[in-house]
């Protein structure tokens, strides 16, 4: 799995802060910065050295770390310390986006196989586990570049990171190969939803049925652990459903539904959570009831587009990719047994069911009959 595709969006990374140069000047004052930020009787993070060793090694890491925020912290071994950038969305696969990069102090060579879970209320609080590591070939090295060569076990290439203004921490990164796969396609944008057309359940055979949830219509577009906008992405279940894909970018089509105190999903509390949804940022409590996306299909994966697949096979991706951990979502049943599937959507007080053609390609902004939407008489 590659690392995200995102957007040059500068945005902030709270747990760590910046460092006034990319230098990597080694020894006790390199490591100053880190020292003073952890208490290391209560932290599992490793305890910096009186001085750095010297310099000379060439290895690189890649953590993923789900704190406040999740993002990626990017470690050049340098001048006897860890060189460290927090990028938000990861090391951008495409050479079209450029990726954030916040750097951050220097962390010292034992950081380079920590894995762990950094207790809460500490800097940095939350899991951190490798994601990538390997070596790398130094092309530049300055106070405001540096340009490398990545040779590790998910990512390499060419990458430069650059300093875009006056402060320290305003870095980005860039890739600058062509994509390992040619045919990458950036995530796309202004999608719209693909309609059923209103009808009488279809008989025969190359028809698959699923409940029909009654919510919110919504595609959902997800790139580094995040929602990207204008979805709601302020909803605390959307952002942690979008952490739970964690480097992988996709576009899921589905449903966002509330379920009242009867078990049954109730428009009118949805309302109510899409109207306040604004209090629910920055991990603050939901206020109402809570709510669930639905998940009915999958349109782009890490740099694929899937609409032209038949819904079957569409189907068979999104059970794939769908994280099982994922307690803020769900993936919307389905049957080739109509039947059965009208027993369980009255049984949840549910007004209808929708009909696919099993062959059928997604249609994006169309109404089509080879959905077919089946209302209860």
């Amino acid at each position: 799995m590659r690392p995200p595709l995102g957007t040059n969006v500068l945005m902030s990374t709270p747990d760590e802060d910046p460092v006034a140069t990319a230098s990597g000047s080694g020894g006790r004052g390199a490591l100053g910065a880190y020292r003073a930020r952890r208490q290391f009787d209560r932290t599992p993070e490793p305890a910096p050295p009186d001085s750095a060793p010297p310099g000379g090694g060439n290895r690189f890491v890649i953590q993923e770390h789900h704190a406040t925020a999740l993002h990626w912290d990017f470690r050049l071994e340098h001048d006897g310390v860890l060189v460290s950038w927090a990028t938000p969305k990861g090391l951008p696969p495409d050479p079209r986006v450029n990726h954030l990069a916040v750097h951050t102090e220097d962390h010292p060579l034992d950081y380079f196989d920590f894995e762990g879970e950094i207790p809460e209320g500490e800097y940095g609080g939350g899991s951190v586990a490798i994601w990538d590591q390997g070596t790398y070939d130094c092309e530049e090295w300055t106070d405001r570049k540096v340009r490398v060569v990545l040779h590790g076990r998910r990512v390499s290439g060419r990458y430069a990171l650059f300093a875009t203004g006056g402060r320290p921490r305003d870095w980005m990164v860039h890739r600058m190969d062509p994509p390992d796969d040619p045919g990458r396609e950036l995530q796309p944008k202004d999608l719209q939803p693909m309609l059923a057309t209103p009808g009488p359940q279809p008989e025969g055979q190359g028809w698959v049925f699923e409940p029909w949830w009654p919510g919110r219509r919504l595609l959902l577009p997800i790139d580094g652990g995040r929602v990207e906008a204008p979805a709601p992405h302020e909803l605390a279940e959307l952002r942690r459903l979008a952490e739970a894909f964690g480097s992988l970018p996709v576009v899921l089509d589905g449903v966002l539904v509330a379920v009242g105190s009867d078990g049954r999903p109730d428009q009118a509390a949805l309302q109510r959570r899409l109207d306040g949804r604004a209090s629910t940022r920055r991990r603050r409590p939901a206020v109402g009831a809570a709510v669930t996306y639905v998940a009915v299909d999958v349109l782009w994966v890490d740099g694929r587009t899937t609409t032209t697949l038949p819904f079957t096979d569409r189907r068979a991706l999104l059970e794939e990719v769908f994280p099982a951990q994922a307690e803020e979502g769900r993936l919307s049943t389905q049957d080739k047994d109509g039947a059965a599937v009208t027993a369980a959507a009255r049984a949840l007080g549910l007004p209808g069911m929708i009909a696919k053609r099993a062959a059928s390609a997604y249609r994006p902004g169309h109404r089509s009959d080879d959905w077919r939407a089946i209302s209860w008489p």
